[in-house]
């Protein structure tokens, strides 16, 4: 994959770090492109062989050896992840695993991490884990269920791309095994989930994982099996012909239709931040950037048949592809564009109407489902990204329904109460809001429950009056009334309020904004998957900058040099 290079601000706190200048990252690719991985079909069952290509790196300055990763390597799985899902609606199975001889994969390479700047590791942190969450997204979702061939050991970041699938696979020739050795040998957390999904998804009891997270070399065979790291050991001398019908079984249960027909996911366009759907305009000297998400072009289609034949043009796919590549090359590109003001432009009713046509065919149609699913995991995305969100709505908005989630998504919301323009004014027409079924559950969060469910935690009885209120055109001062928005001033105050609110926005800092807007986000209960986003991904971040681990004497800098880290034994 052919990157761009473009230079990506580093503050100053970063200058010990010796990354290379860091490049413009381009998520886009697709599987001629591949240089890591093959995606092979064979019927119902697909077959993602990892074989990396040790020059490959992203950026210059490390080798990928020992099938270890980097942020390039996850892109290209994110790809396969969705062609998967579009493309190939007949795959009932997929199965990962290694074309290398005795080694599945290695996990994260150290030597990236090593000289990468802090907001590097991060992103590439957090666009992993969303792909892992993916892959079990598919298994939950999509019926394509993931099947982890480790037919080598299986190391850190590749035992946790192990763990996302819903079966583990150990080939049993004495010497592989898996393992999290990110504590006793790098002096930093497994980074993409391991700790989690060992006990809340795999069930190892607690003090086993203990011991499991401090051994570097592992655990292997049948001890494996019995401490639930794994799900099964073959013998090498069947791997082959067993992993082959383990996955056929597992297609047989699969609810994916037998003949239907995949879309083509075609390259997106964009002139720079500008999609067909989607604009993001950047104001680098206020350090913000203005999307605006466009509603749907025309009628909905008048049968499936119609949708199944626009395929990657249909507006809610089209947009939610557009708006997906924005956030992902935003978060990796635009470092000090700390606020993102989202607004929405288009006709209520229209984008109600396709809405109703997901809906509908949610459940009997698996495109349909599929388009459902990838909105849903882009809000996802959205609700995880380390930027002030903040939703401006205006006459000539579109924020209904599945629409209104992205405003629900922002940290705060404003809404016009008036007019600005003549033309509005004359129009008589005012900023409105609408909700719908979709905003009760059809879209939920890390933490299980819907963005209305997190804004009202606590309080079902509004939550159930407001579902009361669906399909009704919402006003300003409604909507203030009803807890909808932060606040909605007048013509008058709107512009003055809205500078003022921004400055002082931008006049915080930025790292104790991250943390407070990552708190308010995720009320009420935990679930897997939001610890992995939360508790596991802050505790990561705050010992990524510690010297024991990023300092010149710490463990990422001196992990291959045969000098131990020197480690201060202070406990904070």
């Amino acid at each position: 994959m052919s990157v761009p290079t473009a230079e990506t601000p580093m503050s100053h706190h970063e200058e010990i770090q010796t990354a290379p200048t860091a490049p413009e990252v381009d998520f886009r690719t697709a599987p001629a492109r591949y240089r890591h991985w093959r995606l092979d079909i064979d019927g119902p069952v697909a077959t993602l062989t990892l074989d990396i290509d040790e020059a490959g790196g992203i950026v210059p300055g490390y080798e990928l050896k020992m099938n270890s990763y980097d942020l390039g390597v996850d892109i290209e799985l994110y790809d396969a992840t969705q062609r998967l899902r579009f493309e190939h609606p007949g795959v009932r199975s997929v199965v990962v695993t290694s074309g290398k001889d005795r080694t599945f994969c290695a996990g994260a390479n150290i030597r990236m991490l090593a000289q990468s700047s802090h907001p590097w590791k991060v992103n590439f942190c957090k666009f992993t884990n969303e792909t892992r969450n993916g892959i079990e997204d598919a298994t939950a979702n999509s019926g394509q269920t993931w099947i982890a061939a480790v037919n080598g050991t299986a190391a850190g970041g590749g035992y946790e791309l192990a763990l996302a699938c819903e079966q583990i696979l150990l080939i049993d020739d004495r010497s592989s095994a898996v393992s999290l050795p990110e504590v006793p040998l790098l002096g930093v957390l497994p980074g993409t989930g391991g700790l989690t999904r060992v006990i809340d998804k795999r069930r190892v009891r607690k003090d086993r994982a203990d011991v499991f997270a401090t051994r570097p070399e592992g655990i292997q065979g049948k001890q494996a099996v019995e401490w639930k790291l794994v799900d099964e050991t073959i013998p090498k001398r069947v791997w082959s012909e067993t992993v082959a019908e383990r996955a056929a079984r597992a297609a047989e249960g699969s609810t994916r239709p037998v003949d239907a027909a995949g879309i083509s996911l075609r390259p997106l366009v964009s002139d720079g931040y500008h999609y067909r759907y989607v604009k993001a305009d950047v104001d680098r000297e206020r350090a913000l950037v203005e999307i605006t998400v466009h509603g749907p072009e025309g009628g909905v289609p008048e049968s499936l048949d119609r949708v199944h034949q626009l395929g990657d043009e249909f507006w809610p796919l089209a947009v939610t592809r557009e708006l997906d590549d924005l956030i992902l090359r935003l978060r990796a590109n635009e470092l000090e564009l700390g606020t993102w003001i989202i607004r929405t432009k288009g006709d209520v009713e229209d984008a109600l109407a396709f809405e109703r046509l997901i809906e509908e065919h949610s459940r009997d149609d698996w495109l349909v489902n599929e388009i459902r699913h990838y909105f849903k995991r882009v809000l996802k995305r959205l609700d995880v990204t380390s930027r002030s969100l903040i939703a401006l709505i205006e006459p000539g908005s579109c924020f209904a329904g599945a629409l209104l989630e992205l405003a629900l998504a922002c940290d705060r919301q404003y809404m016009l109460d008036g007019t600005l323009d003549e033309t509005d004014s004359e129009q008589g027409d005012g900023a409105q809001i609408m909700l719908s079924a979709s905003n009760f559950g059809a879209f939920p969060m890390a933490n299980g429950l819907s963005r209305l469910g997190s804004r009202f935690y606590g309080d079902n009885d509004h939550v159930a009056e407001l579902r009361e209120g669906i399909d009704r055109r919402i006003t300003a001062s409604d909507a203030l009334e009803l807890g909808l928005v932060t606040d909605a001033p007048d013509d008058i105050d709107w512009e003055d309020e809205i500078r003022i609110m921004l400055e002082e926005r931008a006049s915080l800092s930025p790292d104790a904004l991250t943390g407070m807007e990552a708190n308010h986000r995720f009320v009420g209960p935990e679930t897997m998957e939001s610890r992995i986003f939360s508790r596991l991904t802050a505790w990561q971040n705050w010992i990524f900058v510690r010297p024991n681990a990023s300092g010149p004497e710490g463990a990422l800098r001196r992990y291959g040099t045969g000098t131990r880290a020197d480690f201060d034994r202070t406990r904070i």
